[in-house]
Order: structure tokens, then C-alpha cells, then sequence
């Protein structure tokens, strides 16, 4: 790997991870040595600095972070500060909808019911603190259960659950009861996204972003 290659290979680096990114873990990725990552760190932050750019490579102990520059955080703060966050994917909701309508449920209850497996889906939802655990089943394996939470609430723009849309389930298969589970919290969120733009007219037109990239061998969350 010539010296171009090592350059653009940590900037790579630096730039997924978001995170300071240590020395050591430069090398291994790139098989060289201490000092000639080092330098190559060193160079990339006077590079950035001379020409006034608008990212920083800044050095955290014995690692190396990737940042905006200082002079535009107040730049950076307008930018984002109405940023959207991620939509949810089909996967995460019609997840959500069997947890919102029949909570507390159990991954492998989610499981049955979407005739997949649901726990890398599940993981997102807790991350993003719209379902929590509730405790664990009184059966063999005491299987966590899951329920949602107040963040659910206020991000589907509801006071309680009570104001969950009611399902028709009669004569309606199983099937049939997941999609409109997931097309009624579907509604909800457009709602609450229309009343979100009528309040804050300022606001600029949420763009769509990515969903959820799917988990190998499990379900895809697109």
C-alpha cells in the first residue's frame, strides 16, 4: 500500500467511525507501522487546517478523531437542528404494531407472528427507546417481554394507548390483522408528522432517509 493509499484508507477509517479511532487499530488495519500512521495522521490534520477546510482531524490521546472545524459549529447547529430522524421500516413497524397491540409480547410470540426472525429489528426499537423490556415470562426459558414506551407515545402523538386505533379483526386472518396493525401506526405517523410541519411552518419538507440496512441471515429491514 503505497503512501495515497494509506491517506485515503484512514480517512475511510476515521470518517465511519465517528469515534477517535486508536493507533493501534490504524496499524493492524492497515499493516503499518506506529510512526508512519502517525505521520500520515499528523499530515492529514495540518492539510485540513492550511487549506480551511471544513472537517478537522484532531488526536485524542493515543488516538485520532474526524470532526467538523470549530469556526462552523454554529453552522453545523442550523443545519441539524430540525433534522428528521430515520423512518421506520416496514420490519420496525409492523414489529412495533404487535408490541403496541398486544403488549407485553415475547421476541419469539413477534417471531410467530411475523414468520421471521425479529430480534435484529427488536434491537433497533430499543435503541431507539420506543419499546423497552417488561419483565420476563413465568414459562421454561423465561423469555423477556417487551412493551412500549412513553417515547412511543410522543412520537406517534398519542396521550396514552387507549388512543391506539381500534382493529377490525372480525373475519380477518392473522395476516390480515399485522397490515392493518402496520397501516394504522403508519397513519399515525404521517398524521403526526403533517401537525409536527403545521406548527413549525419553518420547518423545510422531511427528505425520507435510508431505512435500516437488514441483518445477514435474518429478515431485511427495507
Amino acid at each position: 500500500m503505497n503512501l495515497n493509499e494509506a491517506e485515503a484508507a484512514i480517512e475511510a477509517i476515521l470518517f465511519a467511525s465517528g469515534e477517535p479511532v486508536s493507533l493501534d487499530r490504524i496499524c493492524s488495519a492497515l499493516e503499518i507501522d506506529g510512526k508512519t500512521a502517525e505521520d500520515i495522521c499528523t499530515s492529514l490534520s495540518d492539510e485540513y487546517g492550511y487549506q480551511h477546510r471544513g472537517i478537522r482531524l484532531v488526536r485524542v490521546e493515543d488516538s485520532f478523531q474526524m470532526c467538523s472545524a470549530p469556526e462552523y459549529a454554529d453552522t453545523v447547529r442550523r443545519a441539524l437542528a430540525n433534522r428528521q430522524p430515520p423512518k421506520l421500516s416496514q420490519a420496525a413497524l409492523e414489529v412495533l404494531a404487535v408490541v403496541a397491540y398486544f403488549q407485553p409480547v415475547t421476541r419469539p410470540y413477534i417471531d410467530e407472528v411475523r414468520g421471521v426472525d425479529c430480534s435484529y429489528t427488536i434491537g433497533l426499537l430499543l435503541e431507539r427507546e420506543l419499546i423497552e423490556e417488561a419483565g420476563r415470562l413465568a414459562v421454561p426459558g423465561r423469555p423477556i417481554q417487551y412493551r412500549t414506551t412513553q417515547n412511543f407515545l410522543r412520537v406517534f402523538g398519542l396521550r396514552s394507548l387507549d388512543e391506539l386505533p381500534e382493529l377490525p379483526v372480525d373475519e380477518m386472518e392473522e395476516g390480515q390483522i399485522t397490515m392493518e396493525m402496520q397501516n394504522r401506526l403508519e397513519q399515525l405517523r404521517i398524521e403526526q408528522e403533517a401537525a409536527g410541519r403545521e406548527d413549525d411552518p419553518a420547518d423545510p419538507e422531511s427528505v425520507p432517509s435510508e431505512e435500516e440496512p437488514g441483518e445477514p441471515g435474518k429478515e431485511e429491514d427495507t
